[in-house]
């Protein structure tokens, strides 16, 4: 499973972070604002699993329904 958390640290990319340690659940980390930028991305944090791109909220839901 790909999973790529698209953050500028801010308090909700923080929120994802910690929950996705808490869960264990491994995943790559990236900053680069430009990329985000390209990607479309209006905000952040983004939730990217396997392709499919999460919001913060869907991004919640998922984690929360992990282990």
């Amino acid at each position: 499973m790909s999973i790529i958390l698209y953050t500028t640290f801010c308090p909700r990319c923080r929120v994802l972070e910690t929950k996705l340690k808490q869960k264990e659940i491994e995943y790559e980390e990236v900053t680069d604002v430009d990329l985000m930028t390209e990607k479309g991305f209006m905000s952040v944090p983004m939730l990217e699993v396997d392709g499919k791109t999460l919001n913060f909220t869907q991004a919640n839901t998922w984690i929360n329904e992990r282990a």
